[in-house]
């Protein structure tokens, strides 16, 4: 019985103990973290009403911080016109259970100390504020949707982009009534040294397609920077937002900077472009004076002036440009050096004609052999020179062919100039024309028929008088050539029209046939062709002679 009652004691002890050992460890399992409890929670109010509390700090970033950001990303959620709650779901991890939205957006992450200030498990706050997340933003969509608001914005800004772009039309349409209605009075042409560079009407022209240019470029960029203000509206295109004021403000950035960066060298450009404009004024100013002859240099004629500025000049722009180069932006990159030397073998290889015109032009130039409105030969053709070029020399013939022969072709060819001696100071241009005449005509008749004729002929000169030349003794006719002075050589065919048709009439005057007999003569019985006057006056033609051979 004692037995009984001592091991009935040992099992009430025993169990009393673990009852009492079940209990403090209960009471240590529950009981929360006093370190924990002090810990301030920051609430997490994207919709004013708190959806939960952030505890814990991670790394530098608080707890306040931590929840702020939280709020702004359920807030971003909210303004998704495409929100779909169906995507939010939890993500485990290695260190945390991250609530994701399609798997690419973190919304927020819980880790162990997250957990342990709620005596929770991290999986367990996970899916309780993943669901209060899809609650709160599904709430606020039901009843405070911004969808619609968002509608009216968009329909209201394109109103007034198109209001916009309507009296923008208009005023650019006025103006260009305006232009047109007062076409006299602004478009005269473009003149630069008596060279007519652009008419009137094609000044028009190009102002009106500078116009439409200008406009079309002033209504897309309307549209265009209305974009981001439009994206803007809706979250999902937000982000486009940035993308667009990038494509142009990034250009036009390092345009300005770009700019800014080449001051320096743009005002060294103007410096130098300064003192080449004014030197070249100088030389200018000297060579003229010497064309109008009011500054003589022995051995150099005044012909010559313009062309060896021309030459100077190009000498001079050339340096200016050598000079300049270095200050051009780009000039010492890769990709411009390369095209310069393309542009240089390109020029080489495909102005060899070209160069050997302008160096024959430069050498025709100081040859002098003839000047613009000379009447000149050159090979076949013979015209007034109307204009001389660095490569080429143009002709107008009589029948008014303009005729352009290159310089090469010039310098290699035998020219004769009409005009080189037609001034005051000389009698004047020598041009002849032949008539044959038998020698039954006394040659005195023929040279008063023939001068008679020279001096009915006009554009000639009266002194020194005409004259005449027996060129030639033939066997059945003599050659008279009949020579007079003229001072306008470009008039010749006329002067020879008409000098033949005196002489026809003085001719048929003298009683004089213009013909080129042909004799073919039996001596014994045909008067002799000497002329009359010559003849003694027992002259008697001699009859035939017939003989009979037997």
């Amino acid at each position: 019985m004692k037995k009984k009652l001592i091991c009935f004691l040992a099992f009430f002890i025993v169990l009393f103990s673990q009852t009492t050992l079940a209990q403090n460890n209960n009471k240590q399992t529950t009981k929360p973290d006093l370190t924990q409890t002090k810990l301030k929670g920051y609430p997490v109010s994207p919709f004013k009403d708190t959806l939960f509390y952030v505890y814990n700090k991670v790394g530098s970033f608080s707890a306040e911080s931590r929840a702020n950001a939280i709020t702004e990303k359920i807030r971003k959620l909210y303004e998704d016109s495409f929100f779909v709650a169906d995507s939010i779901a939890v993500v485990p991890s290695d260190i945390s259970q991250d609530i994701m939205y399609k798997n690419d957006f973190v919304i927020m992450s819980i880790l162990d100390i997250d957990a342990k200030a709620e005596n929770q498990t991290a999986s367990y706050i996970a899916g309780r504020n993943l669901n209060r997340i899809k609650r709160a933003i599904i709430y606020q969509n039901e009843n405070y949707s911004m969808l619609p608001k968002r509608l009216g914005y968009t329909a209201l800004l394109i109103l007034i982009i198109g209001i916009v772009l309507y009296f923008v039309g208009k005023a650019f349409n006025r103006i260009k009534l305006h232009i047109l209605k007062n076409s006299d009075k602004y478009f005269k042409g473009f003149n630069y040294n008596n060279i007519k560079i652009l008419s009137p009407q094609k000044q028009q022209f190009l102002v009106m397609r500078l116009y439409s240019f200008v406009k079309g470029i002033v209504l897309v960029l309307i549209v265009y920077l209305s974009l981001p203000i439009l994206f803007s509206i809706f979250p999902a295109t937000e982000a486009y937002t940035t993308t667009l004021l990038r494509w142009i403000l990034a250009p036009a950035k390092l345009a300005v900077m770009g700019f800014v960066r080449f001051l320096p060298s743009l005002v060294t450009i103007i410096v130098i472009l300064f003192i080449f404009k004014y030197t070249i004024r100088v030389i200018r100013f000297f060579f003229d004076e010497i064309k109008k002859e009011n500054i003589k240099i022995d051995g150099f004629y005044s012909d010559w002036a313009m062309p060896t500025f021309n030459i100077i000049r190009f000498l001079l722009l050339a340096f200016m440009v050598v000079i300049i180069f270095p200050y051009l932006p780009g000039s010492d990159s890769s990709i411009f050096k390369g095209v310069s030397v393309f542009v240089g073998v390109l020029f080489s290889l495909g102005s060899s004609n070209a160069i050997a015109n302008m160096v024959a032009g430069l050498v025709i130039t100081y040859m002098r052999p003839f000047k613009i409105g000379d009447f000149i030969k050159i090979g076949d053709v013979s015209g007034e020179v109307i204009e001389k070029t660095a490569l080429v020399t143009r002709i107008r013939t009589p029948k008014f062919e303009d005729i352009t022969i290159p310089n090469a072709t010039v310098l290699s060819s035998t020219s004769t100039n009409y005009s080189s001696n037609t001034k005051h100071v000389n009698n004047g241009l020598l041009i002849h024309t032949t008539v044959t005449i038998g020698y039954d005509v006394p040659w005195k008749d023929i040279h008063k028929a023939l001068i008679e004729a020279a001096l009915k002929t006009e554009m000639i000169e009266q002194t020194p008088g005409p004259f005449v030349l027996q060129t030639s003794l033939d066997d059945f006719y003599v050659s008279y050539q009949i020579n007079v002075y003229t001072k306008e050589p470009t008039k010749q065919p006329l002067i020879y029209s008409s000098l033949h048709q005196n002489i026809q009439d003085s001719f048929n005057a003298a009683g004089i046939e213009i013909m080129s007999p042909h004799y073919n003569a039996l001596r014994d019985g045909n008067a002799t062709t000497i002329p009359e006057n010559y003849l003694k006056k027992d002259y008697e033609v001699p009859p035939f002679t017939i003989k009979n051979k037997e």
